[in-house]
């Protein structure tokens, strides 16, 4: 036998992979279960959502951006805008985002640092100066606090003359996921699934076209899970989420056509091709056949990407424009709804100006120059890529199995199993690369001396102080009478079962801030502790 460069070669998930594939290797190619493959846009929809894909309509190119102030924020969406990006993505900071007002003694030193600041309806107003919020769609990373920035969102439009039946977008909205692998949550598991559902309730009836929720895969395969592993908790909580919203006596079809996912793209081309192709086939039998919805679109699993922020590399970073187009070239082929590339320099700092045209370039390149939007799921039928696909759907189908077993998907926050499993994935992979298993360009192999030092972007200490100055004036300039009063209601509804959503809107229009509105659910709901795992 010839000598082999590595001991085995392996996927991310640990699939052993032989030299060569042929028909003898995918069963479903001359059996009933090939009726799985099906055609583009029919179920069970492996070959993707939509009947013509991206010979129709590309897919959204939707660069995530926030940082500073909202007027630093809303100026790099124009520039965005005015290079060909297609709808806007709002990154916010780490206070808006755990429910603290810039102002907050707990705001210190985070304010405006990993994305924008938003607090109150004035910066929501600012944010979204003088962008056509009927004809963009707007996507907003954010979760414990989703409610309440759907909400400002909302409210801004209404003030514009939009309403809220036409504005487009989605709220990431996935609590379960935060306590898995990212950490931003603020209330216990089972407070935060009130609040979701609460979201599905409300947008069902008032706000049709938004997405209301973005269940991530992202986050976890971020801290270290593999790509079945990434397919196989996104998809159970997905059905968490189902569960909840029936059990609050919501009818499966009356939301679930506005379920959407949000999944990671990493390196390993055909692995992350066969991930999102065996994700949407499990997604349309589990709601097809467990859930029993009978309308089409709630069987379609559409998704967004993001190229894999953990895989670019401090060293050498222009190696990353390398790694991005990769990543974003097998998010196309496997079929995105929508897509951000990161930029090059994200290991080092927040995105430069030229690095986030660049990244924005990438896409337009895949989309424009390369050939793979002309084609239709255009590797369909590769004998590698078919087994692969029914491989990971196994994989994943015995997690999610192994995850009911164990008492469901908050039964597993509670007790750590999940987040042990993806520690130990991801300890796996280190070793991996510090053998020398696993070659990271730049890193453990093809190094040199950096000579270049990249610009950085970043912000100023003033932006904070600006902010939170014309926070304080806005807040001295209110009737506190009035805002007593809506804080006033929205604890009531707390404390008892109605739906919350109609509240944040109504308090935000009179100028209560999200901080204010967090803490009376954090006196009603009580907070999350995180379980140790080691």
């Amino acid at each position: 036998m010839a000598k082999s460069r590595k001991e085995n070669f392996r996927t991310s998930s640990g699939i052993e992979i032989k030299p060569a594939y042929d028909a003898g290797d995918w069963p479903g190619l001359n059996s009933t279960a090939a009726e799985d493959l099906g055609e583009p846009g029919k179920f069970p929809f492996t070959r993707g959502v939509q009947e013509s894909m991206y010979r129709g309509r590309l897919w959204t190119m939707r660069q995530y951006a926030g940082f500073g102030s909202a007027r630093e924020s809303n100026e790099r969406y124009k520039l965005l805008l005015e290079k060909g990006q297609t709808g806007l993505s709002v990154a916010f900071d780490l206070p808006t985002q755990m429910g603290y007002d810039s102002d907050h003694v707990m705001a210190t030193g985070e304010v405006g640092k990993v994305g924008v600041a938003i607090s109150s309806i004035e910066d929501m107003e600012i944010l979204l100066k003088d962008l056509p919020l009927e004809k963009v769609s707007t996507s907003m990373t954010i979760n414990s606090t989703a409610g309440i920035l759907l909400a400002l969102y909302i409210a801004v439009a209404k003030r514009r003359g939009v309403r809220a039946d036409q504005i487009t977008g989605t709220i990431q909205n996935d609590l379960l996921k935060e306590y898995i692998a990212r950490g931003t949550y603020i209330y216990p598991p089972r407070p935060s699934l009130r609040l979701i559902t609460n979201i599905f309730e409300f947008c069902a009836k008032e706000v049709p076209n938004w997405n209301t929720i973005s269940i991530s895969g992202y986050h976890i395969r971020e801290a270290g899970s593999t790509a079945a592993q990434e397919i196989a908790f996104t998809l159970a909580n997905g059905i968490t989420y189902v569960q909840a919203a029936i059990d609050a006596g919501l009818d499966v079809d009356d939301f679930a056509g506005r379920l959407s996912f949000f999944f990671n793209v990493h390196n390993n081309f055909l692995e992350e091709i066969a991930k999102f192709r065996a994700a949407r086939r499990m997604w349309a039998k589990i709601m097809r056949d467990r859930f029993e919805a009978q309308d089409e679109k709630s069987w379609k699993l559409r998704f967004h990407s993001q190229t894999a922020g953990s895989t670019l590399t401090a060293q050498q970073p222009e190696n990353n424009i390398v790694r991005v187009t990769l990543q974003a070239l097998a998010s196309v082929m496997g079929g995105t709804q929508s897509l951000h590339t990161n930029s090059m320099d994200e290991a080092l700092g927040l995105p430069t100006e030229k690095a986030a045209t660049i990244a924005l370039r990438t896409q337009q390149i895949v989309a424009h120059e390369s050939g793979v939007a002309d084609v239709i799921d255009p590797l369909a039928g590769s004998y590698y890529v078919e087994w692969l696909t029914d491989e990971l759907e196994r994989r994943a189908s015995e997690y999610i199995a192994r995850i009911e077993d164990l008492g469901g998907v908050v039964k597993c926050i509670e007790t750590g199993w999940i987040q042990r499993e993806i520690q130990q994935a991801a300890y796996e992979y280190q070793r991996a690369v510090e053998s020398k298993q696993e070659i990271v360009v730049g890193v453990n192999e093809f190094t040199q001396a950096e000579t270049h030092k990249p610009d950085i972007l970043k912000v100023s200490e003033a932006t904070a102080r600006e902010q939170i100055e014309r926070l304080k004036k806005f807040k001295a300039r209110r009737d506190q009478v009035v805002v007593a009063k809506y804080l006033g209601r929205i604890q009531h509804a707390a404390e008892g079962d109605a739906n919350l959503m109609p509240l944040f809107v109504e308090a935000v229009e009179n100028n209560v801030t999200l901080g204010e509105i967090a803490d009376v659910l954090r006196k009603v709901f009580g907070l999350y502790r995180e379980t140790i795992t080691i």
